[in-house]
């Protein structure tokens, strides 16, 4: 079997186990959630919005232009910095309206931000202003999970950049003091059960409930590793940042009121682990080509 085909065969791989595995995760959300007598309405959007970040993942997975990298790029900066005209809840502003729906704008842009950074920021300077931009903003709603998920992510891109050792630790610096911001600021909100406390409900009606949860949320977690393994270069480093995301998104609500993503009744984290995983996919070369088809010039 030649890298080719080895490549193409991890990227089909990785999107059967992430799709598997997220829609696992959220089902059994919405099983903890109905048997905790939520209502079908609440629940039931998290099944629309996965259904809805698949078909937006496929398209995605299709758009291999630097143009569209940049283009996710930028649309994190711009609807973070919408959140904070929004008149926000208790000084938190980390939410925009659409009619009905509450979306979470960061857990929406970051992940497929994340991955476009990974793949240009080796070549384009004016990339990591971005990154900064977004770091501050997140301490300014503030969302210390999204701060810590998303620093972490660059950092693990800053690790592994072409740049002096040096320049590269006062740059994770600069993202650990993002970070120790945006959790120093103040959070008044009070959690909500099915939002940011979906394991506790979960271990109180059913241990092995529970159990299943954050192991399948784990196998999600760990699921971009499967991307770029033996190579290096973009996917190697996209899908390891994108894996560091996931993770730090999980692993925060073990330590503040946040959403738990995937369980939890929250329809933007599932959106944008999807958009996450389809801008991966393009990054590494689609479902059916090779890595170097992903590098056009954009």
């Amino acid at each position: 079997m030649d890298s080719r085909t080895s490549s193409t065969r991890a990227r089909v791989r990785f999107f059967a186990l992430f799709s598997l595995l997220s829609l696992g995760t959220v089902l059994t959300g919405c099983a903890i959630a109905s048997a905790n007598g939520v209502s079908a309405g609440s629940w039931g959007r998290n099944l629309a919005a996965w259904l809805a970040g698949a078909l937006i993942a496929a398209l995605f997975a299709t758009r291999k232009s630097n143009g569209f990298r940049r283009g996710l790029l930028v649309a994190a900066p711009v609807g973070l910095a919408a959140t904070l005209l929004n008149a926000g809840q208790e000084g938190v502003h980390r939410w925009i309206d659409v009619g009905p729906i509450h979306t979470n704008l960061a857990a929406i842009l970051l992940p497929g931000a994340i991955v476009a950074l990974a793949a240009l920021s080796a070549g384009e300077r004016w990339t990591w202003l971005v990154a900064a931009i977004v770091g501050v903003l997140l301490a300014l709603q503030p969302d210390a999970s999204q701060a810590t998920a998303f620093g972490v992510g660059v950092a693990v891109i800053l690790a592994r950049l072409p740049a002096p050792r040096a320049v590269r630790a006062a740059c994770i610096a600069a993202v650990v003091a993002l970070i120790a911001a945006a959790w120093l600021r103040p959070d008044p909100l009070e959690p909500v059960a099915e939002v940011e406390g979906i394991i506790g409900l979960a271990a109180r009606w059913s241990p092995l409930a529970a159990l299943l949860a954050v192991a399948m949320l784990a196998g999600v977690v760990l699921s971009p590793l499967l991307v770029g393994k033996g190579e290096d270069g973009p996917p190697r480093t996209a899908s390891r940042a994108l894996a560091a995301y996931f993770a730090l998104s999980a692993l925060t609500p073990l330590v503040g009121t946040f959403p738990v993503p995937l369980v939890g009744i929250g329809m933007s984290p599932v959106v944008g682990f999807w958009l996450g995983c389809g801008a991966l996919i393009a990054v590494s070369g689609g479902l059916g080509d090779s890595p170097a088809s992903g590098r056009k010039a954009g």
